[in-house]
């Protein structure tokens, strides 16, 4: 979990943008935009082969060039 300590005299929008970039760094929205419906394993598995044949041809095109 993320926790920020604000600074003397630290405006609001600042400590804000700090605490964000430490939930992103964190992967905490991924996780929660993951986990927002459930996947059945079979779905899950589809996704997954899908995504690695995806990297798989991004990786072949950028060997080719």
């Amino acid at each position: 979990m993320p926790v920020i300590k604000i600074r003397d005299n630290e405006p609001f929008e600042i400590a804000m943008k700090r605490f964000k970039k430490q939930c992103e760094k964190a992967g905490i929205l991924s996780e929660l935009k993951r986990r927002e419906y459930y996947d059945k394993p079979s779905i899950r598995k589809k996704k997954k082969a899908a995504a690695a044949r995806k990297r798989a041809l991004k990786k072949q095109r950028r060997v080719a060039r």
